[in-house]
């Protein structure tokens, strides 16, 4: 199994990446295989609704989203981290999540999802919101832990000074490999994923 940690902030080895680290190394003590995705510096093209995706299973701007869903299929649970501006997440995760669960969100469909926020002070909530959001959307198992998946300090050291926010990291990461290996479990014992019924779609104009 393996679990995919998108670092949606501009450091890579930031405060963000802190929180992930101790997702993955949690979820490594428990078997399960993780691969680090850094979005970076550079601007990340926002979805502009063109729909060639629907007629090809990709999106029409070829870069790390494409990339992503070509190992969807390999891929068992997304584990998202985002720094907090402005109460929300970064610009960067906000353009690539919108075009990756646009293009490719069928293939997440029943696969566990957990966000994690790094924060200075304020704002970490609504930015927690935002990002479960696609989860809440998209028919994935949202994981939870003993708090709000966040972390507090503006360096590093100061994350790691924050003993609780590293404690629900851990916790987090201990939650996703135990409903991992239930989902595999269940897999194998014949309960399958529920079939979806066909899609409504009902605009509030009559």
């Amino acid at each position: 199994m393996k679990v995919l940690m998108i670092n949606g902030s501009p450091h890579k080895n930031g405060c963000t990446y802190t929180a992930l680290k101790e997702v993955s190394d949690t979820l490594n003590a428990q078997g399960i295989e993780t691969e680090f995705l850094h979005l970076g510096v550079k601007p990340v093209a926002g979805c502009i609704d063109c729909r060639s995706c629907k007629k090809t299973g990709k999106c029409f701007v070829d870069d790390q989203v494409n990339e992503v869903i070509e190992k969807l299929s390999q891929i068992d649970g997304i584990v998202v981290g985002s720094p907090v501006y402005y109460a929300a997440a970064s610009g960067q995760v906000t353009s690539f999540l919108n075009r990756l669960f646009f293009a490719g969100g069928g293939a997440l469909k029943g696969k566990p999802g957990a966000a994690i926020v790094s924060c200075r002070r304020g704002g970490a909530a609504a930015a927690f919101d935002q990002l479960n959001k696609y989860f809440t959307i998209n028919s994935m198992p949202v994981v939870s832990s003993q708090y709000w998946n966040q972390v507090h300090g503006n360096t590093p050291e100061e994350v790691k000074q924050d003993l609780e926010g590293l404690q629900t990291m851990r916790t987090l990461g201990n939650n996703m490999a135990w409903l991992l290996k239930c989902i595999e479990l269940g897999k194998q014992n014949g309960v399958c994923f529920p079939q979806e019924e066909e899609r409504i779609s009902t605009n509030f104009i009559r």
